[in-house]
Parts: C-alpha cells; structure tokens; sequence
C-alpha cells in the first residue's frame, strides 16, 4: 500500500494526493515510480471522467528529495540517465494520460513541482503561493520538465526563470498563463470543484478527444493534412453515440444521458 500517494476516489473523480508533508511532498525514485502506477491505471479506468492533483501539508512539491539527492551525488552518467528517464516517462505519463487532470496547488512549488504543475490540464493556484525553477542554483538544469514548463510559462518568461532561478509568486503565473485560475486559500476547493463540475457536464469521450487534439494541433503548420484530419474528427465524434446523444439532448432540451446529478 502506498504512503506517498493518498488516492481517494468520489464517483467519476480521483483524488491524487502527494502524501509527504514531512518534506514538502519532494520527489525520490519511488514516489516517482507511484505516480506513473497510479496514472496510467486511473487513466484507463472507464468509470472514471476527471484526475485532481494536490498536496498534503504546506507545499505542493518541492521538488527532488535531500536524501535522493545526497544518493545521487555519488552516482555514475549510466544510473544518473536511468534516473532522468524515469522522472521524464513519468511526467509523459500524466501529460498524456487520457482524463483532464485539475491540479490544486496550495503551497508552494519548485523545480520538478513546477513541471507536475505544467502538465496538469487545469491549474489552480491559491493566492500567496510562489513558483520557482531552482536548478540552476544548484548548479543543475530543469531538463525533463522543460517540454511541458516551456508549454506552459512560454518562451520568453521561461528564459528568464530557468537562467535566473528566481521565485514568482502565483499572480506572475497566473499572468503568465501557468495558473488558469488564481483564488484565495479558504476558495481553492470550490474552484477546483467549479473546473470538475465543468468537466462533468461535457461528453466523456468528447473531453478525451478535446484534450488529445490540443496536443496534436499545437505547432502544427495548417496544411492540408492537418485541415483533413480535423474534418474527419468531428465526422468521427458526429457518428457516434456520445455525439448523437448530446446533439439530440440539445434539441429537445434535455440533459444528456452523460450529465452528472
């Protein structure tokens, strides 16, 4: 059984909860190796519609363990890579996990906390959180969280925090577009619960196809390929059950059979 994962499931929903408040909910080998179990198998449960992603105690993530990294001082370039990929296949795995994941950032968030924040669908932040992406004060680099840190801050704020190792509080994310909704602590569960609400009222397959089509869209040159895909995924989702049901529900203002009471 876990003690660094606190999963609780409510319904449609999972709750993930990093569950090491006694050091800021900080990564090691084997909370990263939890968090790739428990997404990639909440992410094929078909009961499920929605992922939450907190924190017990006062911080979100502080990123990489002391003790973990005391351990990796000593280790060679081979089992130095190893240990890389494994936190970069996790973050690829709740990136690409099928369900929107709502993540709930209460305290505060730095380096590989930061990319756990970065690839959640929908953040939220509390007010009075501060974000950082320290490794360079260590001397070290945010490599594996770049693809989804960069994503998500931008280019050019992410040339500057990633060189200067500064800390941003919530509001700078949140103008930066890191942090989707910024609200007081005390309105942090109602926000996140308005976002899953959302969630809920739309077509669960539709929200699938919603999330995967922003990955593949993004950057992509609009030609005629991509022109011709996008047609033939609305015809797709058009045909099929879900699709049929939501036009017909509208129609005849009712709810669909999809819709959460």
């Amino acid at each position: 059984m876990s003690t660094t994962l606190d999963i609780r499931t409510q319904g449609p929903v999972a709750h993930v909860w990093l569950n090491r408040p006694e050091v800021r909910n900080a990564f090691n080998d084997g909370v990263i190796a939890e968090l790739t179990a428990a997404f990639r198998t909440l992410g094929q449960d078909a009961s499920l519609r929605a992922i939450v992603l907190g924190g017990h105690g006062k911080a979100f993530c502080a990123g990489a363990d002391l003790s973990w990294m005391r351990a990796m001082a000593g280790y060679s370039w081979e089992q130095n890579r190893a240990d890389a990929q494994a936190l970069a296949d996790m973050l690829w795995t709740l990136y690409s996990c099928p369900l929107p994941i709502v993540g709930r950032v209460h305290g505060d968030c730095y380096a590989g906390g930061v990319g756990l924040a970065a690839v959640c669908d929908v953040l939220v932040a509390a007010e009075g959180v501060h974000f950082c992406l320290s490794e360079a004060r260590l001397g070290l680099l945010p490599a594996t969280i770049a693809p989804y840190v960069v994503k998500a801050l931008g280019e050019q704020a992410s040339r500057r925090y990633f060189a200067t190792a500064e800390r941003f509080d919530a509001a700078r994310a949140h103008a930066l577009g890191l942090v989707h909704e910024l609200v007081s602590a005390d309105g942090l569960d109602a926000k996140v619960g308005e976002i899953v609400d959302a969630l809920l009222a739309n077509g669960p397959a539709a929200v699938k196809a919603c999330k995967q089509l922003v990955h593949d869209v993004a950057g992509r040159t609009v030609d005629a390929a991509l022109r011709g895909e996008t047609a033939r995924r609305i015809a797709d989702i058009r045909a099929s059950d879900e699709g049929r049901e939501g036009v017909q529900a509208f129609l005849a203002k009712r709810d669909p059979a999809w819709r959460v009471v």
